[in-house]
Formats: C-alpha cells, sequence, structure tokens
C-alpha cells in the first residue's frame, strides 16, 4: 500500500492541470475540425401582388445580422433589363443572404441585357422567369441563399408574378410573401388578395357556403394592403422595418415609392 501512495514528487516542468477539455490536438483526440458556413441572414421581407393591368413588389430596406442592424437602406428590390434607353417592365426582388442577391441580381440584369442587344427587342417576362430558374438551377449544389419573386407585364397586358425556391423551382401566383415575415404576411395576402376563408353570405349553409370567388384588386386597395402588411409585421418581427420600397409595374414603366415604417 505504501509502495501504491509513494507517487514521487511532481516535475516543476509539468502543468497541474489536463488537456482533455481543451481543443489541442493530441493523439486521444485526433486533429481539430475547423467548420465553415458560408451563408448568413440578413433579415428583411419582400412580396408581390398582380392587378389586371400591373404588379406591384414592395421589399423593406433593413439589413440585419442576428440582432444588429447593419444598415437602415438597403434594397431587395432591383430593375432588371433597364439600360436607360427603354425604361424597363420587370422586376427582381431578393431577400435572404445579401451578398447571392446581389449576385443573383446582376447575372441576370446582364444575361436580359445581351438579350436585348442579340435580338433587338427586350425580353418578356415568362422568358426571363424561364431563365431564372435555369440560373438557380446550375447552382443547385451550391444554391443562391435568397427566396426571389419575379414580377412583370405578360404578353396580354396583365400583371405576372413568379416566385421560386432556392434551386429554381418556380409558378406564376397573384401574390406572394418571402423572408422573415412571411408566415406574418402570407396568410394576410390568403385572406384578403387570394379569398381563402371567405364566403357568400346566404349562399348556404354551414360547409354549403359558395366561396367568395378570385377577381383583380383595383390598385388603390392592392397598395393599401402592402402598406398594412408590411405596418403590421414592423409591430412583430425585429428583422423587418426602417423603410418600404415600392415598385408599380405598368405598360407605361415602374414608378417608386419609399414608405417610412417604424425604425426600432
Amino acid at each position: 500500500m505504501a509502495s501504491l501512495m509513494n507517487v514521487g514528487p511532481i516535475a516543476s516542468d509539468q502543468p497541474s492541470y489536463s488537456f482533455a477539455n481543451t481543443s489541442a490536438p493530441n493523439e486521444a483526440s485526433g486533429h481539430r475540425q475547423h467548420g465553415f458556413y458560408p451563408y448568413t441572414d440578413n433579415g428583411g421581407s419582400t412580396l408581390g401582388i398582380t392587378g389586371k393591368d400591373f404588379a406591384i413588389l414592395a421589399g423593406d430596406t433593413r439589413s440585419t445580422s442576428g440582432y444588429s442592424i447593419n444598415s437602415r437602406f438597403v434594397p431587395k428590390l432591383f430593375k432588371i433589363g433597364d439600360d436607360g434607353e427603354q425604361s424597363s417592365r420587370i422586376v427582381l426582388s431578393v431577400v435572404g443572404f445579401a451578398a447571392d442577391g446581389n449576385a443573383l441580381k446582376e447575372r441576370l440584369d446582364a444575361i436580359v441585357k445581351i438579350y436585348k442587344y442579340q435580338h433587338g427587342k427586350p425580353m418578356s417576362v415568362k422568358a426571363c422567369a424561364q431563365r431564372l430558374s435555369t440560373i438557380l438551377y446550375q447552382k443547385r449544389f451550391f444554391p443562391y441563399y435568397v427566396h426571389a419573386i419575379l414580377g412583370g407585364i405578360d404578353e396580354d397586358g396583365q400583371g405576372a408574378l413568379y416566385s421560386y425556391d432556392p434551386v429554381g423551382s418556380y409558378e406564376r401566383e397573384q401574390c406572394r410573401a418571402a423572408g422573415a415575415a412571411a408566415s406574418l404576411i402570407m396568410p394576410f395576402l390568403d385572406n384578403q388578395v387570394n379569398y381563402k376563408n371567405q364566403y357568400i353570405p346566404g349562399s348556404g349553409e354551414g360547409l354549403a357556403l359558395a366561396e367568395k370567388p378570385k377577381e383583380s384588386l383595383p390598385r388603390d386597395i392592392v397598395l393599401g394592403l402592402v402598406k398594412d402588411a408590411f405596418t403590421s409585421a414592423t409591430e412583430r418581427h425585429i428583422e423587418v422595418g426602417d423603410g418600404l420600397q415600392i415598385f408599380i409595374i405598368t405598360k407605361e414603366g415602374i414608378e417608386e415609392q419609399i414608405v417610412p415604417l417604424k425604425r426600432d
């Protein structure tokens, strides 16, 4: 027993603590592995609504990283194919990772301008929507970390709106919200624009009530819905606020409006 307890003096050059819980590499723990995550979410929200002869896209101007505000004016809406000679009729909104959004915008804008120079006419919003889908799909193994919405005026003069997932799947819709406050805004749009859970009074009893048919809303009503949606979202979401950028697309061109939002 005495021999077991007699361990001898501790050398002065040896530490009195253990390296077991540190990140230094050793034979027991192996080499330290460094992680790399290339994406971040810069907050904000966008939405789009179409009408009979117009399309409206809107997005807030706040840029965040977690609980920090990077900037109070970072646009999320961009004119596509605007070369100064003829006003653009296509708008792209991107929300998510701001760097990927800018890169996607630059690439699509260049393709639309090259198309015009090669063919002598502007690209249609339908063709632009298909081309954007191809761009996103080509990057599917390292995708653009954004939710894109494309709006414009189609060949029939009607408002067109296309929403995308990060790898290029898309569909044409009457309204769509994206970004941090999408879960707050989209139910509101479903009720007020798509008339979900709205029924015709006196059309029946209980489940026999007839649903209210969809219709194109006038521009002033849509503008009011857009402002109401973002005003309510800023009350509930810290990543949305500061300013509201609105693009109104018609056959005459694009009108831009800036509306102040909450700044706290």
